[in-house]
C-alpha cells in the first residue's frame, strides 16, 4: 500500500515521502496514529497545499523535543525497590516505573519513550537509560536503583 508520511517515521522516511508499506502496517499502525495517509490523488493534493503548515508544526515539535532533551540530558533518577541481600530485586524496574519517577521530578515522559537497552532492571546500582523524545532527539538518563530492606 502506498502512503504519504505526515511526520518523520524511523526507518521509513521523512515528512511528505510517499512510501510503499505492507497493508497491515499501514492499516493498524500508521494511519490510526496519524503518522500517514493513503496516497490517493486527493490526499496528495491536500498534502501539497498544507505542506508548509505541516513542516512548521514538525519543526515546532522538534524544537520542543530538543528543549526537553537538554533538560533531561545527564539527569539522575532514583528508584527504591525491595531487594535481597545479594542486590537482586524482587521484581524489576520497568519503563513505566522510570516514566513515573521522571514525572515526579517534573519531566513529562511517556513510558513508550523510555528505551532500556538491556531490558528491565533487575539489580541495584546505576543503569544508563535513553529517552527518545523525537526520532531525532534522544536524551541519556542514569537510573539509580536503591534496595529497600
Amino acid at each position: 500500500m502506498q502512503v504519504i508520511l505526515m511526520e518523520k517515521v524511523i526507518n521509513l522516511g521523512q515528512l511528505g515521502d510517499v512510501v510503499k508499506v505492507k497493508n497491515g502496517f499501514a492499516r493498524n499502525f500508521l494511519i490510526p496514529q496519524g503518522k500517514a495517509k493513503r496516497a490517493t490523488e486527493n490526499n496528495v493534493a491536500d498534502f501539497a497545499a498544507r505542506r508548509a503548515e505541516l513542516e512548521a508544526a514538525e519543526a515546532a515539535k522538534l524544537a520542543d523535543a530538543q528543549a526537553r532533551g537538554a533538560k533531561l540530558e545527564g539527569l539522575t533518577v532514583q528508584i527504591v525497590q525491595k531487594a535481597g541481600v545479594d542486590g537482586k530485586l524482587f521484581g524489576s524496574v520497568t519503563n513505566a516505573d522510570i516514566a513515573v519517577a521522571l514525572e515526579a521530578q517534573g519531566h513529562k515522559v511517556e513510558k513508550s519513550q523510555v528505551r532500556m537497552a538491556t531490558g528491565h532492571l533487575k539489580q541495584i546500582g546505576d543503569h544508563p537509560v535513553s529517552i527518545s523524545l523525537h526520532p531525532d532527539v534522544v536524551a541519556n538518563v542514569t537510573v539509580t536503583v536503591v534496595g529497600e530492606q
